[in-house]
């Protein structure tokens, strides 16, 4: 499937199968948009939205302490149902929205009143509100806390976790599973070029996740890599995935995406992160030393003695972890041999992502 570029609507396919109130402008954003004349089905209590994008950034613009954003998603009306992660920029949980009972992602991010991670926040918020691809994790509301400060989002509760919870769980994914993998990651990646002229930049396996109807969606581009505080966790955590160009201080581009993209597939087909760590040292010191290696050696490849690999999958890997000027966009991988392949098998993914939930 390409990716539809034609003008966008604001009548969108309700997946989560949330009503929306009359007076709303912005619907939630989902998997598809149905013909102009077919209506919503309402078959939930209403989930109201801002009523414009416009108007949430507006109001986000200052980011007041004890201000709630105007969305009917509030804190009272959510109930926890399971702390999923928590790290030095905030933590995710599982949570349900009482008033419709739908299940979501509920993201806490720490501020600190640091005017970057601020304007962040506004940049995510608004690129969240106004995507609509099947490869983009769905976007619910937004709040402050009114006792923290902090910022909390609601977003699609994607049940099988992501990529790198599942391969360290499950082994190497099969080249099969991989191409409708990448089939999903290059079209989100175009997608958000194309539409939104901005880079992910922070692809890798943690921000790849999987629902159990087999969909596979981007999340946590724009403002994460600036919540991470600490050099060890930052390097750990997304600079081990980044570009010899900018681990040497080049800007970011569409092509810095298809680098990590490379690696993290590499990781997916092999069951561990392609680059060893010597002495399995993560410390600072140790990812210095590993980003020498990333900017100074050859790229990492598949094993020219494993069989598993078609030639059509090696030259794609390859090809993703070319040097800069060579290493195409993503929208230059939409027609590579190993993304038309992928397309043409018949994978049953939601078989595949039920048996790994």
């Amino acid at each position: 499937m390409s990716v539809d570029l034609k003008p966008k609507t604001l009548k969108r396919k309700n997946f989560k199968k949330l009503s929306l109130n009359a007076d709303a402008g912005v619907a939630p954003q989902a998997t598809a948009s149905p013909p102009p004349s077919q209506p919503f089905t309402l078959d939930k209590p209403t989930l109201q939205r801002a009523p414009s994008a416009g108007n949430l950034i507006s109001q986000m613009a200052s980011l007041e302490l004890g201000v709630e954003f105007k969305i009917d998603i509030r804190a009272q009306d959510l109930r926890t149902i399971q702390e999923l992660g928590a790290g030095n920029g905030g933590s995710v949980s599982r949570v349900e929205h009482i008033p419709t009972g739908a299940v979501m992602a509920k993201k806490v991010i720490h501020i600190e009143a640091k005017e970057a991670v601020r304007r962040q926040i506004l940049r995510e918020l608004h690129i969240m509100h106004e995507c609509d691809s099947p490869y983009i994790v769905s976007f619910y509301g937004a709040f402050i806390n009114e006792s923290s400060g902090d910022v909390v989002m609601c977003m699609e509760f994607m049940d099988c976790g992501s990529l790198d919870r599942i391969y360290k769980k499950a082994g190497p994914l099969t080249e099969e599973i991989v191409g409708h993998i990448t089939v999903a990651v290059v079209e989100g990646l175009t997608y958000l070029y194309n539409e939104h002229r901005i880079v992910h930049r922070d692809v890798k396996p943690s921000n790849i996740l999987v629902n159990s109807h087999g969909q596979i969606k981007l999340c946590d581009f724009g403002v994460s890599g600036e919540l991470i505080n600490s050099i060890a966790d930052t390097f750990v955590g997304t600079s081990t995935y980044m570009s010899p160009e900018r681990i040497q201080g080049g800007n970011y581009t569409v092509k810095s995406d298809v680098w990590s993209l490379g690696i993290s597939l590499l990781e997916l087909l092999l069951g561990k992160f392609p680059f060893d760590m010597a002495n399995g040292a993560v410390g600072p010191m140790g990812i210095l030393d590993l980003l020498q290696r990333i900017v100074n050696e050859p790229p990492p490849t598949l094993p020219a003695e494993d069989t598993r690999f078609s030639p059509v999958c090696r030259r794609f890997v390859d090809r993703c972890l070319y040097k800069e000027a060579e290493r195409p966009s993503p929208q230059q991988l939409i027609n590579d041999a190993f993304i038309i392949t992928s397309r043409a098998k018949q994978v049953d993914m939601k078989a595949w992502a039920m048996s790994v939930q």
